[in-house]
């Protein structure tokens, strides 16, 4: 009981003493001064959410023909009629919001991204003229490079005694950088054809930058030499060769020896990759047996297959002569990698072919590739040894 008396005496004291009630008066003031504060910055953010919030559905609801469900399907419908837009009038002949729809390329380069269906259907063709492309495994990136991990060495385990001590061991990792390079390329359209709106433009476009780029990328994948373009399958100094036996023309023993040169984890799954004078070699090949080596499929579709294994034709393989490696056989999919960065962005240019009638589309895409397991393919050599 006089504890508490003593206590009570003591906050009294405490409340009657000036330099405490303005401490306290100053700390409340402070605290209700935060809290008006804080509750300030939240409903101004709120407000902003709500602002922005407002603005896309009202430019959803200018739009002719926007309807209220499936807001994903109708955001891809509207990007993609802004783009065909953009590339039959210009960003000019657009209105505001159409403008805001389209996405700006984030690179030096500047630009209109192609929205997402052509994108992609550019890369469907893209496989049609870059066979590599098809038989690698393909990858995105937002960065200017990618760096993959690499086991450079293993542990080196060893039987011992009972009593023997163990011996240290330690595996060695490195590191393997794939840059990634820009490429370039314009095409002009006649005014005529832009204002045709039965022509569909946009699909002329796409086919016109794929088989420019499409080819480009397959004498890279290839032949690239890792300068300013990816580096090539028959470039990297790692990937090994099986001599074909003859150093005139292919031969039998040859498929079979760069065959079974690979482990059978690669083999099994390996593709061979040859061009059509190689194709045509190869047909009239026999066995002991008079049986066939090329072996069409049977089914619409499938590839042909040499020796079990199916065949991708690449134009820009080496003709088979002396010295020359005109069939790659193995696993591409773990052997090559493909890094796309920038997969298509467009900028239109209606003023520099003015005078005839025509507009300029330029058009860019970043893209990397290299070696990375080249222990999964093997090349052969037309040559005795």
């Amino acid at each position: 009981m006089k504890k508490n008396i003593l206590a009570l005496e003591f906050k009294d004291a405490e409340e009657t003493d000036p330099a405490a009630i303005v401490s306290k008066a100053l700390a409340d003031f402070q605290k209700a001064f935060d809290d008006r504060l804080k509750s300030i910055e939240t409903k101004s953010a709120d407000d902003a959410k709500l602002k922005a919030r407002i603005d896309q559905l009202e430019a959803k609801l200018n739009r002719p023909g926007t309807e209220t469900k499936g807001d994903n399907d109708n955001d891809a419908k509207l990007v993609t009629k802004a783009f065909s837009s953009y590339i039959r009038n210009g960003r000019e002949a657009m209105d505001q919001l159409e403008v805001k729809t389209l996405t700006v390329a984030n690179d030096s380069g500047a630009g209109y991204l192609a929205p997402a269906e052509l994108s992609t259907e550019m890369i469907r063709l893209l496989t049609q003229f870059s066979p590599v492309r098809a038989a690698a495994r393909v990858g995105q990136t937002g960065a200017p490079s990618v760096i993959l991990g690499k086991r450079t060495g293993i542990t080196n385990a060893k039987w011992e005694g009972e009593v023997e001590d163990a011996e240290e061991s330690e595996p060695a990792f490195g590191q393997l950088e794939i840059p990634v390079f820009g490429m370039r390329t314009y095409t002009d359209i006649s005014q005529q054809l832009l204002e045709d709106s039965v022509q569909n433009v946009e699909a002329e476009l796409n086919l016109a930058l794929s088989e420019d780029f499409g080819k480009k990328e397959g004498v890279a994948f290839l032949n690239g030499t890792g300068n300013k373009q990816p580096r090539g399958i028959m470039i990297h100094p790692d990937v090994a060769y099986v001599p074909n036996g003859d150093a005139a023309a292919l031969k039998l023993n040859g498929l079979i020896n760069i065959y079974h040169s690979l482990p059978p984890a690669y083999r099994n799954v390996g593709v061979w990759m040859i061009n059509s004078t190689s194709v045509a070699a190869i047909r009239a090949m026999t066995n002991a047996m008079g049986a066939p080596v090329w072996v069409d499929s049977l089914a619409v579709g499938n590839p042909a297959t040499i020796l079990g294994r199916p065949v991708v034709e690449a134009v820009d393989m080496p003709d088979v002569a002396n010295g020359t490696f005109p069939i790659v056989f193995g696993d591409f999919n773990s052997a090559y990698r493909i890094y796309d960065r920038v997969s298509l962005a467009v900028l239109r240019d209606p003023f520099t072919q003015a005078k005839k009638s025509l507009v300029r589309f330029h058009a860019r895409r970043r893209v990397g590739g290299d070696v990375v397991r080249p222990e999964a393919i093997r090349k052969l050599k037309i040559s005795v040894s």
